[in-house]
Formats: structure tokens, C-alpha cells, sequence
């Protein structure tokens, strides 16, 4: 798993900080711990950024919820999304999310988006679950 990139959906994102102990809470230790390369974009942090604030079970203040935004704008390769869209993608707000797996040059899009992942025939979607038992350790 060292240096795979791999992009992260809000959903994955949002899980592994709500809840550490899960899987995507794993991928993002494993992150923290050098071993993944992880891609977002702006879009996805403001979605992540949007989310939780919503979610009663995040402890964290806005002024926390910005400093971890930035800190993945910090350790996170950021990329602007590709334009080119996919007339298959159900969900049309999901555009940018497969937009910036089509420009991270990523081997991974881990989420656990229904929409996203009606098109893993197509591309490298899989869920966290997926991923980590290719994967984990």
C-alpha cells in the first residue's frame, strides 16, 4: 500500500473522522502513518467541511472543522477537478468527485456513494471496506 494514491470521497472522509475506529477511520490512520498518498479537491473539503457541522456526533467546533480542512490541504495532494463528464454518473453533484479521480491519476476512488460505485466497472471505484481487505493490514 505505500505511496498508492488513492482519492478519498466526502463520505469516506467524514466516517474516518467521526468514527476512528472504522475502516475508513483506518485508511485515514494509514495515511497519517505514510503509507497511502491521498488526492482531494477543493470541492470534496467543502463538502467534508459542509457535513461536519451538521453531524452532532462530531465534537469539533467550525474553527476545529477549518484547521482540518487545512490540514489536508497541507498533507493532501489538491487537485482541480477534470471537466470532462460522464453522461453514466447518475447523481450529477457527483460530477466533481469523478472529476477529480479522472485528474488525480489516482489508482484508487474509495466511497461508499451508490452512484459512484454503479460505475466501478468503468473506473477504480471501489468502498472502504474494498479497499482495505485488498489492502489493510
Amino acid at each position: 500500500m505505500a505511496g498508492m494514491r488513492v482519492v478519498l470521497d466526502t463520505n469516506v472522509l467524514v466516517s474516518g473522522v467521526a468514527y476512528p475506529a472504522s475502516v475508513p477511520g483506518r485508511i485515514l490512520e494509514a495515511w497519517r502513518q505514510g503509507g497511502l498518498e491521498i488526492v482531494l479537491s477543493r470541492y470534496i473539503l467543502d463538502e467534508m467541511i459542509r457535513v461536519l457541522r451538521r453531524l452532532p456526533q462530531v465534537k469539533l467546533s467550525d474553527g476545529e472543522v477549518r484547521d482540518l480542512a487545512d490540514t489536508f490541504v497541507f498533507l493532501a495532494d489538491i487537485v482541480e477537478p477534470s471537466a470532462e463528464r460522464d453522461e453514466d454518473l447518475r447523481d450529477d453533484s457527483d460530477q466533481l468527485v469523478l472529476g477529480t479521480l479522472k485528474a488525480a491519476a489516482a489508482k484508487y476512488l474509495i466511497t461508499g456513494d451508490k452512484d459512484l460505485l454503479a460505475l466501478s466497472g468503468k473506473y477504480s471505484i471501489v468502498t472502504p471496506a474494498e479497499f482495505w481487505q485488498r489492502h489493510g493490514s
